[in-house]
């Protein structure tokens, strides 16, 4: 575990793919997305939290500080980064370990892989390689100096929305995880990902 990182779990999306609600909340297995989330997560960070938006109370049995996004009209997972780090700076952590609600079989060695591959600027992000070698990035998978967080403030408020953008201009590292047997980043989008997810969990177990 790393004291002075703090883990954020991202679940401020809207979910249209799913028909709506939370995707965390669903059900795998005997417990729900996000019970495999924190989980993985847990041991890796230090102090926790859950950035989600509308009545907090529907997350109060997972016993983790619920933080909304500061920044209106769902401006999309960068939002969710910046209360994050609003939160860590407030605890006196130096960087949080972003994952997302619905990916649950993400790396085990998450947050010490993203800290080894770190850029001069402290930031990292996951990424696998897809069919033809290349690699893809997974940036709701993302190490993130509190440093930087009021640079991110402003370059939400001036409309930047893309992650990468954001974080190919600070010289984000990337931390490769492999794809085989399969993607740990697979994550749950619509429907029939869950029966997917159910088949790995079952061949985890």
């Amino acid at each position: 575990m790393s004291d002075h990182i703090a883990g954020v779990i991202l679940a401020g999306g809207r979910a249209t793919r799913m028909g709506g609600g939370d995707k965390g909340l669903r059900p795998l297995g005997d417990r729900r997305l996000i019970d495999h989330v924190i989980d993985r997560l847990s041991p890796q960070v230090g102090p926790m939290a859950l950035n989600a938006n509308g009545d907090p109370t529907r997350f109060a049995a997972l016993g983790l500080p619920v933080l909304p996004d500061s920044l209106a009209d769902h401006p999309g997972p960068l939002a969710g980064v910046l209360a994050g780090l609003d939160w860590a700076a407030e605890l006196g952590a130096g960087a949080i370990v972003t994952a997302a609600a619905d990916t649950p079989f993400f790396p085990r060695d998450l947050v010490a892989r993203l800290q080894d591959a770190a850029g001069p600027s402290g930031l990292a992000l996951a990424a696998t390689p897809d069919e033809d070698g290349r690699l893809r990035r997974h940036p709701t998978f993302g190490l993130w100096p509190v440093a930087l967080r009021e640079d991110l403030r402003d370059a939400l408020k001036g409309g930047l929305r893309k992650i990468v953008l954001w974080t190919d201009a600070h010289g984000a590292g990337t931390a490769r995880f492999e794809a085989e047997p399969f993607d740990p980043f697979f994550n749950v989008n619509m429907p029939e990902d869950m029966a997917g997810a159910e088949a790995l969990l079952r061949s985890a177990t």
